[in-house]
């Protein structure tokens, strides 16, 4: 952190150029105002030192970082929470095609040898669909 100190009634900061290492002050205004909106000075052997980006547009872009990166992790949430439906799905997919091969009703839970005709003759109106699980 650079020093501050006052020399014949003005406020100024000690900075060390990390070029040439030469310490040199520069008013205090001036560094705040480079700091809170970007800008540049130099050193006495005439390299230049400064801030980009003011200190507001340096928060602006890490608010931006910060709610991209919830975003990221609610999408991932969201697909993390997809894939458990997804296979929660296919199993059971699989529970019913193995209790309609066993002869076991759908809808009443009961078991037939000729499944086809109870379906047809006791629950017309339910449709079966084939799916096919990849």
């Amino acid at each position: 952190m650079a020093d501050r100190f006052s020399f014949c009634g003005e406020h100024l900061i000690l900075v060390q150029c990390g070029t040439c290492g030469v310490k040199h002050a520069i008013p205090v205004a001036r560094y705040d105002t480079c700091l809170e909106e970007g800008g540049y000075w130099h050193c006495p052997n005439g390299h230049t030192w400064g801030f980009r980006k003011g200190r507001e547009e340096n928060q602006r872009i890490e608010r931006e970082r910060d709610r991209l990166k919830q975003e990221n992790a609610r999408l991932i949430e969201e697909a993390e929470k997809a894939e458990r439906a997804k296979e929660r799905a296919k199993s059971d997919l699989r529970r019913h095609q193995k209790r309609s091969a066993a002869g076991l009703c759908p809808c009443c839970n009961r078991t037939f040898s000729n499944m086809a005709r109870h379906m047809k003759t006791e629950h017309p109106d339910y449709n079966i669909v084939p799916l096919k699980v990849s």
